[in-house]
């Protein structure tokens, strides 16, 4: 089993080589998670269980969303 100190630096090794894309991730569910809340707040009368199938939702936007960013860009070669 690694020590602390190797797991320490081993979890920052991979911080810093997915820096960005860890940003993007945790703005996307920030985004994703305050847009779904503050619609759930206008529909009073909408069931909870619509609510969490609503926030669950978001896995899937995520994914859809950066597959389709990634279908348009240009391959490099």
């Amino acid at each position: 089993m690694a020590s602390g100190k190797g797991l320490l630096e081993t979890i920052g090794e991979h911080v810093q080589e997915h820096r960005s894309g860890m940003v993007v991730d945790f703005v996307f569910a920030l985004t994703w998670v305050t847009v779904v809340t503050v619609i759930f707040d206008v529909l009073l009368g909408a069931p909870q269980w619509v609510y969490y199938l609503a926030l669950a939702g978001g896995v899937v936007a995520y994914y859809g969303f950066f597959w389709s960013l990634d279908a348009v860009s240009p391959e490099a070669d």
